[in-house]
C-alpha cells in the first residue's frame, strides 16, 4: 500500500519523483531502486493494458482539413539580385506508423505559432503518432524545426551534468537561457541523463564538462552553425571545430540504420538504468538527411523502440535519446505573460511537468536545450 501512495503522490507533485529516486539510491543503492522502477512501470503498463484494453489510438489536435502537405518550390532568381529567398518551411506529411492502427490526424504536420511574433513565418510543426501497435496509449510527440531559419544552443544546469574535471568544476554556469536572447525564443526541451547515469561527454564555451565516450550518440554544434549527430568516433576528429557537443547513449539510428540493440529486450542503453523494453516517459532529438530539419520527441508510455521508430517514420535518419522517466522529459513553447514584459512556458501536450517559469526564470538543475529564430539576415 505505501508504494502505490508514494506512486500516486510521484505523479501528483511535481519534483518529488527525482528527489524521492535520489534520496533512495543513497539509502538503498541503485540497483534497489533501479528494480523498484522496473517493477512499479511494469504494474502501471499491465494496468494501462486492462484498462484501455483493446482501444484504438486517440487524436490529440485538430489538424487542418485541407491542409497543404506540399513542398513549396523555391522562388527563381533573377540576374544581380542575388540568392533567391528561401521557400516556406512545410515538412511532407508522413501519415500513421501503422494505418490500421492510428488516430485522425496522424502524422499529419500541425504548425506551430510564434505567440512573441504571431505574424512571423512559421518556422516549426508538430504531430501525433502511435508507433506502438500494443498499446494505444503510447503517444509519440513530435515538433519538426527549420534549421535554415532557426538556431539550436545548449546549456548546462547548475548540477548536471556534474563534472569531475577541473576545468568543468570551476566553469560558470547560467543554467537559464540568455536575457539576449529571449525576444527571439521559441520553444526549449529537456537535456540528456544525470552524469552518474551513464557518463555521457558535454563540452560547452570551450569547457569539457565531462569527456566524451567513443560509442556515445553526439549532437555536436560546429563553428558554422551547423548540426551533426553521429557516434563520436565517427566525428572527433573535428572536434575543434565544434561550439559545443552533448552526448547520449548510442545512435537508436545513424543514417537511416537502425541500432541493433534496439531488438533486445534486456538492453538498458537507453532507459539509463532501466532496460528498454520498460514502457516509460522518454524523449529525442534528430536530423534529417539533409540536416537542415531537427526532429525533437516527447513521449507517453513508450519503449525505446516504439521512440526511435516514431522518429525515424517522422523524417530523422539519425536520432540520439535525451533523458527518460516521468518528471524529465518536456518541450516547452513561451508566451508572454499578460500585461507583464516576461514570458511564461506552456507545454507541448499537457500533462508533462514543468514550471511557468522554467529555463527562463530560476537556473535549472539540469542540462537543457532551446531554439531561438535566427537574427535577420541569417540562414
Amino acid at each position: 500500500m505505501a508504494v502505490v501512495l508514494l506512486w500516486i503522490a510521484v505523479h501528483t507533485f511535481p519534483g518529488l519523483g527525482p528527489v524521492l529516486a535520489d534520496t533512495l539510491r543513497a539509502v538503498i543503492g541503485k540497483d534497489a531502486v533501479t528494480s523498484i522502477e522496473n517493477k512499479a512501470y511494469a504494474v502501471q503498463d499491465r494496468f494501462n493494458q486492462w484498462w484501455y484494453g483493446n482501444e484504438p489510438p486517440k487524436a490529440y489536435w485538430e489538424v487542418p482539413a485541407a491542409a497543404d502537405s506540399s513542398i513549396p518550390e523555391t522562388p527563381s532568381a533573377t540576374p544581380d539580385a542575388g540568392p533567391p529567398p528561401l521557400p516556406p518551411f512545410r515538412p511532407a506529411d508522413v501519415g500513421p506508423v501503422h494505418k490500421s492502427w492510428s488516430a485522425p490526424g496522424d502524422g499529419q504536420w500541425v504548425p506551430i505559432k510564434d505567440a512573441q511574433h504571431p505574424d512571423a513565418e512559421t518556422v516549426m510543426f508538430k504531430t501525433l503518432l502511435h508507433s506502438d501497435r500494443n498499446r494505444s496509449w503510447a503517444e509519440v510527440f513530435v515538433v519538426a524545426v527549420d534549421l535554415r531559419r532557426v538556431d539550436l544552443h545548449a546549456m548546462a544546469g547548475y548540477q548536471e551534468p556534474k563534472s569531475f574535471e577541473v576545468a568543468g568544476s570551476k566553469y560558470k554556469r547560467a543554467a537559464k537561457i540568455p536575457t539576449e536572447h529571449v525576444s527571439r525564443l521559441l520553444g526549449a526541451f529537456n537535456g540528456g541523463f544525470k552524469t552518474e547515469h551513464g557518463y555521457y561527454g558535454m563540452k560547452i564555451d570551450g569547457i569539457t564538462l565531462v569527456k566524451p565516450r567513443p560509442k556515445a550518440c553526439t549532437v555536436a554544434k560546429f563553428d558554422d552553425g551547423k548540426l551533426r549527430i553521429a557516434t563520436w568516433k565517427t566525428i572527433e576528429g573535428i572536434e575543434d571545430k565544434m561550439q559545443w557537443f552533448r552526448q547520449a547513449p548510442g545512435c537508436m539510428y545513424e543514417d537511416g540504420k537502425r541500432h541493433p540493440g534496439l531488438m533486445d529486450p534486456d538492453a538498458r542503453a537507453w532507459g539509463a538504468t532501466l532496460d528498454g523494453e520498460t514502457v516509460i516517459r522518454r524523449s529525442a532529438i534528430g536530423l534529417d538527411e539533409s540536416r537542415e530539419v531537427l526532429f525533437v520527441a516527447i513521449t507517453k508510455d513508450t519503449t525505446a523502440r516504439a521512440l526511435a521508430d516514431g522518429m525515424h517514420h517522422a523524417g530523422a535518419a539519425t536520432v540520439a535519446q535525451l533523458d527518460v522517466n516521468w518528471s524529465y522529459p518536456k518541450f516547452l513553447l513561451y508566451e508572454p505573460v499578460e500585461g507583464g514584459s516576461t514570458l511564461k512556458a506552456v507545454p507541448l501536450a499537457k500533462g508533462f511537468e514543468h514550471k511557468e517559469d522554467e529555463y527562463v526564470g530560476a537556473r535549472s538543475m539540469r542540462d537543457f536545450f532551446y531554439l531561438t529564430r535566427k537574427p535577420d539576415g541569417d540562414g
